[in-house]
């Protein structure tokens, strides 16, 4: 017979952040295992549970017994089971540990393991009951839990997230036996803290939800709380013709802090609302996790929606209890915003002196000076203010030593920029203290104008000279500069941008900014190719990996015209000629490099040597192309320079047909590579075509 299963694990409150990665891992752990001892099928699908004090898992269709199945081990090589007719200790050993006597040896079979020969034991065995495996399954479960760090509670030895109180396995109406974590199975579960008429007894697994809601008043889906919390918040906010700010984390976040939510309106004081709106949305967001309320244009109200866990006739009460810490909260940021402005931005910027930024590279200050020289030199170069530009990045990191980013160091380069404003800083200044520190992370908006991209790029070359130079270089998986960050961000300025600069040249600019002998020599070359790898990753989002290769290949170190080679790559591909093309560029390059040494000049090509029609219908196809697409090239139409080749197929195919490249005369010899080598570089100028070759 098959039923639905249950299983809950009630807990002391988990950690909210964790929660939904917790809740799936449990679920899926337990039904992978439950279909690979066959109590239920491969397609059966789990319902994931998890409240701020419970996780659960159902799985419909579980047998109460597996079913009988043929078990097969494999053993020693069959070469090495016998010497001079007596059985090895291998397959003696193997014998015993499938439960098999000397004698019994016959019960063994030969099969082959992929590689050889081998004894093989195989034996049906009796399917047994879900309640002699359910307890490992789940004690199983918890220990892989993406878990923070474990605890003890009382006297137990058990380890977990949060003290357990309890432990429910049902399948159907019937507790399975077993124990987790010191507690037995039983049928009994907590419902909510206040709402709940007490234990929730669960009759059956299918009626888990349901009795949860009912008896317990506690919504045990995380979607379905999730979906509810998201409804109630965006009604209330748009009875106000408002907006909430708050994103995906946040709502996840408080979907994990409730059991039953409530979504309440609070309001404060509109004279906070002189305050930078950012630091009153952060410190309800963060400190209260309440869900501010935004105008039409954007702007803060003086109104915000708090999800409470609580259900009363009359809120009033939980209303203004928050309302009161809120006060104090904001009332803080009030202060130091305040006490903040007594100050010059520009006056804090010698301070930064006592800010170690890393003790091979010195301090703050001394990072601020490379940041002023690089920036002015990018602004340079995009032919944008110097001065302005050096100045921005003088000031870029002087918010680090104000209160309010004290508090809050989310708020850095938001709160430099409000203080720039009130000092009557020039406005591109101001703009890009908070502009160079994006785009800080995927998806990010990129900074906006010359100054603050000229100075964005040099905060993100710094710390990538600087770090991988005294060779804190990422491996694995561990980055902890963020250096895969600050390369990504470059790079999309660079390609998304279009702006007209050399990556190679940045780099040497960057590191000539250090001291001498900071930075190991190899650095720029060292973080150009980490850069390269990082640009493959970036754009095969929206290329094929081989167009990326192919345009790559030559290393290019100017990205603004990527898109545009990789669109002209495309188009060169619908080509018919191009299949055969490329495969001809490939030989090309293959004789090259088998022929030539390294660095090898080749003479001119002699019209006088080309003594073959099809050498010589090749180099008049050649000189022939030369000028349009370098006309091509020089206006930047790509995909023109690509399609010019197109008229190479027949001249190139009919070389190959009836010319020896490798003649026994030298000379003969050399011209003819010398031939293949200009054809190559015509054919590669805008990409590797070598490299779409099937």
């Amino acid at each position: 017979m098959s039923s639905t299963l249950l299983i809950e694990l009630f807990t002391e409150e988990l950690p909210p952040k964790a929660l939904p990665r917790l809740a799936a891992s449990f679920a899926e752990t337990i039904a992978t295992e439950l279909k690979k001892l066959g109590f239920v099928a491969a397609d059966a699908q789990a319902v994931e549970y998890a409240s701020p004090r419970r996780l659960a898992v159902s799985l419909p269709g579980v047998l109460a017994v597996q079913p009988d199945r043929m078990v097969e081990k494999k053993g020693p090589a069959v070469a090495a089971g016998y010497k001079d007719g007596q059985p090895s200790p291998a397959l003696l050993g193997f014998a015993r540990s499938v439960g098999l006597a000397a004698d019994q040896l016959s019960q063994l079979v030969q099969g082959s393991d992929g590689k050889q020969d081998v004894y093989i034991y195989r034996a049906e065995k009796q399917g047994e009951p879900l309640a002699a495996h359910l307890s490992v399954i789940v004690a199983e479960a918890l220990k892989k839990l993406p878990a923070p760090k474990l605890m003890r509670w009382g006297s137990r030895e058990s380890q977990f997230i949060r003290p357990v109180h309890g432990l429910v396995m049902l399948h159907g109406d019937q507790v399975v036996a077993g124990e987790v974590l010191g507690f037995a199975a039983d049928r009994v579960t907590g419902g909510h803290r206040f709402l709940s008429q007490g234990a929730v007894t669960i009759a059956d697994a299918d009626s888990y939800a349901d009795t949860l809601r009912q008896q317990g008043r506690v919504v045990a889906s995380f979607s379905e709380r999730r979906a509810a919390i998201v409804a109630a918040l965006n009604s209330k906010a748009a009875a106000h013709g408002a907006r909430i700010a708050g994103g995906d984390a946040l709502i996840d976040e408080v979907t994990a802090l409730v059991e039953w939510p409530v979504v309440l309106e609070g309001s404060f004081e509109e004279d906070f609302l002189k305050v930078p709106q950012e630091c009153l949305i952060l410190t309800m967001q963060q400190n209260q996790k309440y869900f501010p309320l935004l105008d039409a244009s954007g702007k803060l109200t003086h109104r915000y929606l708090i999800v409470s866990n609580l259900e009363t006739a009359d809120p009033r009460f939980i209303v203004n209890g928050n309302a009161r810490v809120l006060r104090a909260r904001l009332s803080d940021a009030k202060f130091f915003y305040e006490q903040d402005q007594k100050h010059r931005l520009d006056s804090r910027v010698a301070r930064l002196a006592e800010v170690v930024y890393h003790n091979k590279i010195g301090s703050q200050l001394e990072r601020v000076a490379r940041l002023e020289a690089v920036a002015a030199a990018i602004a340079g170069e995009l032919g944008a203010d110097q001065a302005l530009a050096g100045r921005a990045a003088y000031l870029a990191k002087a918010d680090l030593l104000t209160d309010m980013v004290g508090e809050f160091p989310e708020l850095q380069g938001i709160m430099g920029t409000y203080y720039a404003r009130l000092d009557g800083e020039d406005a591109a200044v101001a703009a890009a203290v908070e502009g160079h520190y994006h785009p800080r992370f995927a998806g990010d908006s990129l900074p906006e104008g010359a100054i603050a991209q000229a100075v964005s790029l040099a905060d993100k070359l710094e710390t990538l000279v600087g770090i991988w130079g005294i060779g804190l270089i990422p491996t694995g998986d561990k980055d902890p500069f963020a250096l895969r960050r600050a390369a990504l961000g470059v790079l999309r300025m660079l390609v998304e941008a279009k702006l007209p600069l050399d990556l190679k040249q940045l780099l040497a600019q960057t590191a000539a900014a250090f001291p001498a002998g900071v930075v190991a020599a190899d650095t720029v070359e060292g973080v150009f190719g980490f850069m390269l790898e990082r640009l493959k990753n970036l754009l095969a989002a929206d290329f094929p990996t081989a167009d990326i290769e192919a345009v790559l290949a030559d290393k290019p170190s100017r990205f603004d015209e990527l898109a545009l080679r990789l669109a002209a790559v495309a188009e060169f591909k619908a080509l018919p000629e191009a299949a055969a093309l490329a495969a001809a560029n490939k030989r090309i390059r293959n004789i090259l490099k088998k022929n030539l040494s390294e660095g090898q000049a080749l003479p001119a090509i002699a019209a006088e040597l080309l003594a073959d029609a099809a050498e010589r219908d090749l180099h008049g196809a050649l000189v022939a192309l030369q000028a349009p697409v370098a006309a091509a090239l020089a206006a930047h139409d790509y995909t023109a320079a690509l399609k010019q080749l197109a008229g190479l197929r027949a001249p190139v195919d009919a070389f190959f047909d009836s010319v020896m490249v490798m003649a026994e005369d030298l000379a003969v010899r050399h011209n003819r590579l010398a031939l293949l080598a200009a054809l190559s570089s015509l054919m590669n100028q805008v990409a590797d075509i070598s490299l779409l070759a099937e």
